[in-house]
């Protein structure tokens, strides 16, 4: 029965190790950093997004603002070389708002220029972005693709440890089996250990001769345990 018992242990320690492998898979960190730098990739994209949208409205609202005032100009020309306007202070007038329409038009067309180039500076960022972004995107598909694999190949071994645990617990007794469960949540999941040459073999501290003479009159269907960790002791 105690032999059983630790063949039971045996394939619970192995599960335990699957299980923690199939939670620390390595492309299973390298998914998350994926998928961490992805969302701080799409918070930045839209940032700039929105930034070149703005560039965008900025610029067609100065180069309409710009064809508006060139039209102005040409008309307050025609009308200043028509020859309609005799009068000098009405002709003096006209050229000086005509030259400072030629200064707000140049004004304008610097920050035409400028807009263009905050918008063409902020789209290189979007398509840089973007590219970033399709690259992850892949990269995500093949490390999911890559967890899901190692994921079932763990499984697989994960049930066969599990049957075999199944049929190394059938002849253990309901008390012992409760015993057994109740230590494994409270050492570390190791419960059951063997006594080799005097010593504990989960937490490997040699027992007194006084205890190991008594472990000795001890029938062999006897539970007996470790008094250092009170761990199930399997004799040889």
């Amino acid at each position: 029965m105690f032999h059983d018992l630790l063949r039971v242990q045996d394939h619970d320690t192995a599960a335990d190790r699957l299980r923690h492998r199939r939670q620390n898979l390595p492309e299973l960190a390298e998914l998350r950093a994926c998928e961490d730098e992805l969302g701080r990739l799409e918070t930045t994209l839209a940032e700039v997004a929105a930034d070149a949208a703005e560039a965008a409205r900025l610029q067609r609202r100065v180069e309409s603002e710009l064809a508006l005032l060139e039209s102005k100009v040409s008309e307050l020309d025609a009308k200043l070389y028509s020859g309609v306007v005799t009068v000098p202070r009405e002709l003096q007038a006209m050229q000086t708002e005509g030259e400072a329409m030629r200064q707000r038009r140049a004004a304008l067309e610097d920050e035409v220029l400028e807009a263009m180039g905050a918008r063409e500076t902020l789209d290189e960022q979007l398509g840089e972005l973007e590219s970033r972004r399709a690259e992850l995107d892949r990269e995500g598909v093949r490390l999911r693709a890559a967890v899901a694999e190692g994921q079932a190949g763990v499984d697989r071994d994960l049930a066969a440890e599990l049957a075999a645990r199944q049929e190394a617990a059938a002849a253990i007794p309901a008390d012992v089996t409760a015993l057994y469960e109740q230590l494994r949540a409270h050492l570390g999941g190791v419960a059951a250990a063997p006594l080799v040459n005097g010593r504990c073999g989960g937490c490997h501290l040699a027992l007194p001769a006084t205890e190991l003479d008594r472990m000795r009159k001890e029938p062999a269907d006897a539970l007996v345990r470790c008094e250092q960790c009170e761990r199930i002791l399997v004799r040889p």
